[in-house]
């Protein structure tokens, strides 16, 4: 089988880790790393506890094909209770240590507790102890990754960590591995913080487990292998120009939220797109794109590794910042430039750069900015709120203080850090606050494309793209071609894609590849490496179970119908041009059908009939 078939526990309070067998019917029933993730959260957790207490769980888990040779097979995510949204988080995560994790012998890691003291997770194969974090408690990501290898002497070493703005209460903080990968959404930096756990440290020098059908699986992995090689996106766009080749697409088609979501499309685009980054540029003449970059065993390779123009944007307090790094993807590009009016290319990099070495979010603190700048603008804030800087839009400075103050939790910093749900609240403007259920909503426009705010709507862990990526059908004409501008047809959209993106992001594959694979692609990956019924139908069935129970997470939680919404500048203040000018989301039209298709009721509860049906 493609699982390890062991849990570590840490139980934080009493220093101890210990084995525990694997839950079999579960691996059966939500196949592994999300979707199990999720089961062990819901039967451990009270929906209603403080995420940031001590009986929250923080869980990392690899998928069963997390390892293996299938293209992109490095993915893990981090499941708890987000303390941003009150909801159930799922963070997924590429890089090395997903895999790292698996050959080490360990499908998924439970913390639970709180550590007395600031500890790290050391992993090695079977062993794996509790050791004091007191030399690097308080220290960048990039600190005590450059401490923790030095210290084991390992080049090979995999580190999952937290920085600075987890540490200062940062309620959209990120867990950083491999430097500039990220469990990046939800504040699961925050959970880790709160159980005095700094990071997580692993080596594994063993395989992944048995493949029930080697011969199958590897001739699945070969076809599969080859269409991503032969499809334009996975094949040549996302190599090339990485997800930052939407940039310039959807700005077109207006659908790019700018200034806080005032308007749809933003004139500087161009400046900060994908193409940008390719040319040539300062009084050295090197773009700000210096190569792409892969995860373990990915084909695709869209990470982007970037570079500051020294001539022009001040970096001798950072000297860091002066070697290459994890650089602009859309979604940060778009918080950090569009979203706030800024087209400086370089500024942007640095305070991307900020966000990885202190673990940030950039979707929530770029929101989270544009909201402040907004306030500031007509007067709700000022500045002797904001330590005396100007939060102007198109301002490349207040980006670069403000996210300095944020990494760190001083003055302005530790407000914006609590996101822009709360910082609109607490000054008396919610309604400028562009989040669902607490969690602020990333770089596509609903008012342009309807089924991505349903999507928005409905996500289990607030405000996100990747739960169902309509721009697929609605933009890109995959797996067939749909209207971005009516309602028809969107709620079996979304229905079919968040189902998918479950069994996905269950599976230890990157969402990615859904660009050039059928749902079968991945099922017959999934079905010869794994023993059990993985036909197309029970998955299928496995992504609604899992979806399901989610929601009926967050219904114990206490989230209710009323929190599937949109701002209300989406549903009430029309798109100003592009080709959606004079229109807003629809969601009224496309909920109660979405509903219906759930098998929810008119409340949005999953029904007995369907959580009898899905054995939840």
């Amino acid at each position: 089988m493609a699982w390890a078939g062991k849990i570590l526990r840490v139980d934080l309070s009493r220093g101890a880790c210990y084995p525990e067998p694997v839950n079999r019917d579960w691996l059966q029933q939500y196949l592994g790393q999300r979707g199990l993730g999720s089961k062990y959260l819901s039967e451990e957790v009270d929906p209603a506890c403080d995420p940031l207490g001590p009986d929250n769980r923080l869980i990392m888990a690899a998928g069963p094909l997390t390892g293996t040779s299938a293209s992109t097979a490095g993915r893990y995510s981090v499941i708890t209770k987000s303390p941003l949204t009150n909801c159930i988080a799922c963070s997924n995560s590429g890089g090395f240590i997903g895999a790292e994790l698996k050959m080490a012998g360990w499908d998924m890691i439970i913390c639970a507790g709180k550590a007395p003291e600031p500890v790290y997770l050391y992993i090695e194969n079977d062993h794996a102890e509790l050791r004091s974090a007191a030399d690097i408690w308080g220290s960048s990501v990039w600190a005590a990754d450059e401490w923790l290898h030095k210290h084991f002497q390992d080049p090979l070493l995999r580190i999952a960590c937290i920085g600075r703005a987890a540490e200062a209460g940062c309620l959209y903080s990120a867990i950083i591995n491999d430097l500039h990968r990220a469990a990046g959404r939800s504040g699961v930096g925050a959970v880790m913080a709160s159980k005095n756990l700094k990071a997580v440290a692993v080596r594994g020098t063993g395989g992944v487990g048995n493949i029930h059908d080697p011969k199958a699986f590897l001739n699945a992995v070969t076809k599969a292998k080859e269409k991503l090689k032969g499809n334009y996106v996975t094949g040549t766009s996302l190599p090339q120009f990485g997800t930052q080749g939407s940039m310039n697409v959807m700005n077109e088609i207006g659908a790019v939220p700018t200034r806080n979501a005032r308007e749809v499309q933003f004139e500087g685009a161009a400046r900060i797109s994908a193409e940008a980054m390719a040319q040539p540029r300062g009084r050295h003449g090197k773009p700000n794109l210096v190569t792409n970059a892969a995860c373990f065993a990915c084909t695709i390779a869209c990470g982007r590794i970037a570079r500051i123009d020294e001539g022009h944007y001040s970096i001798h307090n950072k000297p860091e910042y002066r070697h290459a790094s994890g650089g602009l993807e859309y979604e940060s590009a778009w918080a950090l430039g569009s979203d706030l009016g800024i087209d400086d290319l370089d500024a942007l990099t640095y305070a991307n750069f900020v966000c990885n070495e202190d673990g940030i979010d950039p979707i929530s603190f770029g929101s989270t900015l544009a909201a402040a700048m907004e306030m500031y603008e007509e007067g709700v804030l000022t500045s002797k709120d904001t330590g005396g800087i100007e939060l102007a839009f198109g301002s490349a400075g207040a980006l670069t203080t403000m996210v300095e103050l944020t990494a760190r939790g001083e003055g302005f910093g530790l407000e914006l850090g609590l996101g822009s749900k709360r910082l609109c609240e607490n000054y008396g403007r919610p309604d400028l606050s562009m989040t669902i259920k607490g969690q602020e909503f990333p770089a596509y426009d609903p008012r342009s494309l309807q089924g991505m705010g349903l999507a928005y709507a409905t996500s289990n862990r607030g405000g996100c793209h990747l739960r169902a990526y309509t721009p697929m059908a609605e933009v890109y004409g995959f797996p067939e071609k749909l209207d971005p501008h009516v309602t028809e047809g969107k709620a079996e959209l979304v229905k079919q894609l968040q189902d998918e993106a479950a069994v996905i992001d269950s599976s230890g594959l990157c969402t990615f590849t859904n660009a050039a694979w059928s749902f079968e692609d991945m099922q017959t990956q999934i079905d010869s490496a794994c023993e059990g019924d993985f036909s197309v139908e029970n998955l299928r069935q496995i992504g609604e179970r899992i979806w399901n129970l989610e929601r009926k997470f967050n219904v114990a939680a206490g989230t209710t119908a009323a929190d599937d919404t949109l701002p209300r500048r989406m549903l009430e203040e029309p798109a100003r041009s592009g080709p959606a000018s004079g229109q807003v989301n629809m969601l009224d039209k496309m909920l109660p059908g979405y509903y219906e298709l759930r098998g929810w009721t008119a409340d949005g509860i999953p029904a007995d009939e369907t959580l009898t049906r899905l054995s939840l």
